[in-house]
This record gives C-alpha cells, structure tokens and sequence, in this order.
C-alpha cells in the first residue's frame, strides 16, 4: 500500500490555506531560476492556481504536493512535471525552504514520490533537471538510483552566466 506519510513528513494537496506559503515560495527570487520564472506573481494569480489545483494530472500534465511536516507547517513542494501517460513517464522536481535542509525531509519526500509514482500512476520511468552545481540534489537522487544520463550545455541562464543542467531518470524495475 502506498502512503504519502512517513515518520516526519506528509505530502498533501494544496488548499486554500496555503496562499502565504505559496506567494513566499514563488516570489522568493532566489527560486526563479529552478522555473525559469521572471517576474513575481500576484496574490490572486496565486489564488486562482490554488482554485485549480485540484485538477486531475491527466488533465493538466502536472502535480504539486506540499511536504509537510506533521504539525500541518508547509516546508516545501514536490512537482511532477511533463506527465506524459502513453510513454509512462513524468519530471520530478523537489524544493524545500533551507532552513529545513539537510535534515532528511527532501529524502523522506522523494521516497514517498518515487513509490507513488511507480505504484499509483504506474509510470515506467521518472527524470528530474538538475542544474550542475546543486550536488546536494544530485546526491540525494543518485542515492534513489537516478542515472546521470546527460548534460545540457549551458542550459540555464541565471545571475548573468549559464548553467549547465543534469538530466538524471530512474526507470522502475520489475522484479
């Protein structure tokens, strides 16, 4: 059975409660360039996104869960992206504010989504883009047996130079 709960954290749905959370996370600048963002958004854009997003992900091609942790305090989100279900396959994307870093809370959520994305969606492969000087999420999903299967050249153009991006996919096996 799969649970979107582990022993410190929960991923959930977005609600309504989750407007200052949200504005805080998609207007912080230094977030932009992980979505090619260029310009903050308005609170009732934010609004109407959190009006939609209970939509299904076969619909809009994307999902967003909030971690939390069990007192309901919202410390990040985990994205899938690109869902594509003919080919079986989505992004994964993952960001959790820093000073909830380093504490296990990105590897509890990416093993909850991994499970989810494998045994509920029953997708056959799942990849995620990584700019090249983020080792830390490079690290954590190497250790879920993510492949490095690429570099894009200079990929990125952020703080006035380019960056290049890895591109990392974990293919579900069966045993």
């Amino acid at each position: 059975m799969v649970k979107l709960k582990s022993s410190h954290i929960l991923l959930r749905a977005l609600i309504p409660e989750d407007l200052d959370f949200l504005e805080l996370v998609e207007n912080d600048e230094h977030f932009w360039y992980l979505s090619d963002t260029l310009q903050p958004f308005s609170r009732s854009v934010l609004k109407e996104y959190l009006q939609n997003a209970h939509r299904d992900i076969y619909e809009v091609k994307q999902m967003r869960l909030v971690i939390a942790l069990h007192n309901k305090q919202p410390i990040g989100f985990i994205d899938l992206y690109d869902f594509d279900p003919k080919n079986k396959r989505a992004g994964l994307g993952i960001l959790i504010l820093e000073d909830y870093q380093a504490k296990g809370y990105g590897t509890e959520a990416l093993e909850l989504m991994i499970d989810y994305t494998f045994d509920v969606l029953d997708l056959h492969q799942i990849f995620a883009s990584i700019i090249e000087n983020n080792s830390n999420s490079i690290r954590l999903f190497k250790s879920f047996g993510f492949e490095e299967i690429g570099l894009k050249k200079d990929w990125r153009f952020n703080a006035g130079k380019f960056q290049s991006e890895y591109l990392l996919q974990k293919i579900k096996h069966v045993h």
